[in-house]
């Protein structure tokens, strides 16, 4: 029999059971569930609702169970439906008929909703400090390469050169947005559901913010509807976990084309490369194609928890136990992708004079020249015409515009000196772009001081925050 079965006078059809479990997947909320049923019995005994002996008992019983699961010692059945219900039974069977009364003044939709919120503030800390651990691999990376050149691209066409620390650091300023909205979901995420019972609250005089304080919530969700219905604190994570995969496939799609024959300005260590079951010859970026593939499942189960909701009428609905198999993924998608990344990015070898090369053959340096021009007292439109006249001149010639002798460019313009050969080069054009946030080396080192700093206040946040669930 159901523990809900009273009411119904045949079983449930087996394959309604098939169909509406979710101990397939939400048995991985046991921990969570049974961290919650010990913080509400405490809160029954604490105010009369049931005799202080009984919530010991059902405390002692709770560890027991919780024991058993861990220890894999512990049956969950698809007949119990979920992982609130299997709890319960094998409380029941434990301690006997007074494990049936942990469940006063509570409903599995605010319990769900509790649990929920108890596994996602703890994946949180620990994707924001896997984010950090990326940042710390990205910056150490940029600090050594304060003085390495590599072309910039628009449009996939070269641009105008720019430091690789430079184009590292933008990557780690991405991952802190990242970081930043993750940090702004918790005071969402970290509010207490239960005692919101089915949907209108309970009539026994529980006491929510003991039950809050114990499991360290920084407050109590304010209207019961609200609080058994919600998943917006899903919907944000999901949100923000898809910029995260954007990021991350972003930086995939540079890896992969820096590493191979065409750019050859990096190489990815043997540890995080694979080869061909074929072409004895490749060595395949297949981590970073991966991450950059996994983008997509993320961006799905966003998608999925929107539309799921999109059409729910208060308060709860059977619909929302599609809640947890998408965000369950995008933790684990997640917490993979970080964990990988941070090595690969440590471990990749810089082929600076490859990068030099490519900027000395090319011309990012064009705008440099039309600046020049405008520094010695041509309109800058003229000066855009007068450099596109001489770069397509170069083409013509084949020659780059530092192969140019000076009698060639001055036939362009007699505004041009020799000191344009010192303008134009590569070490001269980075250094020009001296403003906060350009690529001058003093101002990637500012950038490269301004995130160590940040990432040192992401720290302590995920230390604070970690010592809280631990307390």
């Amino acid at each position: 029999m159901k523990l809900w079965g009273g009411r119904f006078t045949k079983p449930t059809n087996e394959l309604v059971d098939a169909y509406t479990s979710s101990i397939g997947f939400d048995q991985k909320l046991a921990e969570y569930d049974i961290q919650g049923s010990l913080a509400h019995v405490a809160m029954l005994g604490k105010c009369g609702i049931i005799e202080q002996h009984e919530a010991e008992t059902i405390a002692d019983g709770l560890k027991q169970v919780l024991n058993k699961i861990q220890e894999g010692e512990a049956t969950l059945t698809q007949a119990d439906e979920d992982i609130h219900m299997n709890v319960e039974r094998l409380l029941i069977e434990h301690i006997g008929p007074v494990g049936g009364k942990l469940h006063t003044g509570r409903s599995r939709n605010d319990q769900v909703a509790l649990d929920m919120r108890l596994y996602l503030r703890e994946a949180i800390v620990d994707i924001v400090g896997l984010l950090g651990a990326v940042q710390t691999a990205l910056t150490e990376q940029a600090k050594q390469h304060l003085d390495t050149i590599l072309p910039g691209y628009t449009h996939l066409q070269r641009a105008q050169p720019v430091l690789f620390g430079h184009h590292l650091m933008a990557y780690a300023y991405m991952l802190q947005r990242d970081v930043e909205r993750l940090q702004d979901s918790w005071k969402r995420v970290n509010k207490m559901p239960l005692g919101a019972g089915a949907l209108a609250g309970t009539t026994f005089p529980i006491d929510r913010h003991f039950v809050a304080g114990q499991l360290h919530f920084d407050g109590i969700t304010e209207n019961s509807l609200d609080s058994v219905s919600d998943r917006d604190f899903v919907v944000e994570f999901l949100s923000a976990a898809s910029l995260i995969s954007m990021h991350l496939s972003r930086l995939s799609e540079e890896l992969v084309q820096w590493s191979s024959a065409e750019f050859n300005f990096i190489e990815l260590d043997d540890a995080f490369s694979t080869g061909s079951s074929m072409m004895p010859q490749k060595k395949n970026p297949d981590v970073a194609e991966l991450v950059r593939g996994k983008s997509g499942r993320v961006f799905g189960h966003l998608m999925g928890m929107l539309t799921t909701l999109k059409g729910l009428p208060l308060a709860y609905n059977k619909d929302m136990q599609e809640d947890k198999e998408g965000m369950f993924d995008t933790v684990e998608t997640l917490k993979g992708a970080l964990g990988l990344f941070a090595p690969m990015i440590e471990t990749m070898s810089v082929k600076q004079d490859n990068m030099y090369r490519a900027v000395r053959n090319d011309f990012s340096n064009a705008t440099d020249l039309a600046d020049y021009l405008v520094a010695k007292g041509m309109a800058f439109r003229e000066s855009h015409a007068v450099v596109g006249q001489t770069v397509l001149y170069s083409i013509e010639q084949g020659k780059y515009l530092l192969d140019l002798g000076l009698e060639e460019l001055q036939q362009f313009s007699s505004l041009i000196e020799e000191d344009i050969y010192e303008a134009l080069a590569p070490e001269t054009v980075v250094a020009a772009r001296n403003i906060p946030g350009g690529t001058a080396k003093a101002r990637v080192q500012d950038q490269v001081d301004n995130i160590e700093a940040l990432l040192e206040t992401n720290r302590k946040w995920t230390e604070e925050q970690a010592a809280k669930l631990e307390g």
